[in-house]
């Protein structure tokens, strides 16, 4: 079996480390393309059964593939495979995997950071020691005990925090038109519809992707559904959030805290009326980048490469269907 790397070196560099060079030659020759130059690529790819991409790479399509006929799959590197996919390459039966959920992990735990850190209260404590205080706002602090929690999306971020919940003695509420009931209920969370999430939540965590039927999904109508006291938080896209609805929604008392791991645009225009609100925090776009922790991603690469091998279910795998559900 031939494996090929076609991915430029920068990207090679953070996402795959030593260890993951000597595992994928023990599946058998090794080619790796240096950078994106179309001709780099050829010849690397010529007569693969499987490559390798990530950030920055072009579609695969009939120019690619005339030169490796028994391609079988194709492991991104990275997250969204909408980048490296074409129409040909699904015409050709290739299956795809993405690292997605790789990444997702640490956009889950900067996620249950926030909800810890947001019910503790601790935000504004922080700010009220520096002030010299020390007591006030300390009847605000809640555990993560006998409340509800809901979950906005349940994809690979959605269902890794549903997870990390687990050991919390909280509700937990999804709503996802594309989870199955099944599947949300293993996690032991309850499937619900968008409003009954808004209302009985006193945090909710936005893990959906940025699609047409998503686009400010949260604006005037839905926040004003929301508990006055609740948390919101976003980790997954800006353009969930209508900014201007949220600014009004929190400067007439409403939320505890918003969370904000993305905005829209990014980075945001001055004057940025959501910075003047203290209890709006917020990260610049920081809880996917895993620094140290995406050599995961390679990593990942080859289990998905073991488990095609064997015959079993790849956990990233994309398929066509998918990606209109997709960021």
């Amino acid at each position: 079996m031939k494996v090929a790397i076609i991915m430029n070196k920068g990207s090679r560099d953070i996402v795959i480390d030593q260890k993951t060079i000597d595992r994928l030659k023990g599946f058998g020759e090794l080619a790796v393309s240096e950078s994106n130059g179309i001709d780099e690529i050829k010849a690397a790819v010529k007569d693969a059964d499987v490559a390798i991409t990530s950030w920055g790479n072009a579609p695969i399509d009939n120019e690619i593939l005339a030169l490796c006929p028994n391609l079988k799959l194709v492991c991104h590197a990275a997250g969204s495979v909408k980048p490296i996919v074409s129409d040909d390459l699904w015409a050709k039966g290739v299956r795809v995997t993405s690292s997605a959920c790789c990444l997702s992990m640490g956009v889950s735990e900067t996620a249950l950071g926030y909800t810890i850190s947001a019910c503790k209260n601790l935000f504004n404590l922080n700010t009220s020691v520096h002030a010299g205080g020390w007591n006030e706002g300390k009847e605000n602090i809640r555990e993560l005990y006998d409340i509800t929690v809901g979950i906005v999306g349940f994809g690979w971020a959605g269902r890794h925090y549903c997870e990390l919940l687990a050991p919390f003695d909280v509700q937990k509420v999804v709503y996802d038109p594309f989870a199955k009931k099944e599947a949300v209920e293993a996690l032991g969370a309850k499937l619900v519809s968008f409003e009954e999430l808004l209302k009985v939540s006193d945090v909710v965590s936005v893990h959906a992707p940025s699609i047409d039927s998503t686009y400010h999904m949260f604006n005037a109508d839905t926040l004003k559904l929301m508990k006055k006291d609740a948390v919101l938080i976003n980790t997954a896209r800006g353009t969930l959030i209508d900014e201007d609805a949220l600014y009004n929604h929190m400067k007439a008392g409403n939320l505890k805290y918003a969370c904000l791991d993305v905005r829209d645009p990014e980075p945001p225009v001055a004057p940025d009326k959501l910075a003047e609100l203290p209890n709006c925090i917020m990260s610049p776009h920081l809880a996917g980048l895993a620094k140290n922790g995406l050599f995961k991603i390679g990593k990942h690469v080859c289990e998905e490469i073991d488990r095609y091998i064997a015959g079993q279910k790849m956990i990233g795998e994309v398929t066509k269907e998918m990606l209109a559900t997709m960021a």
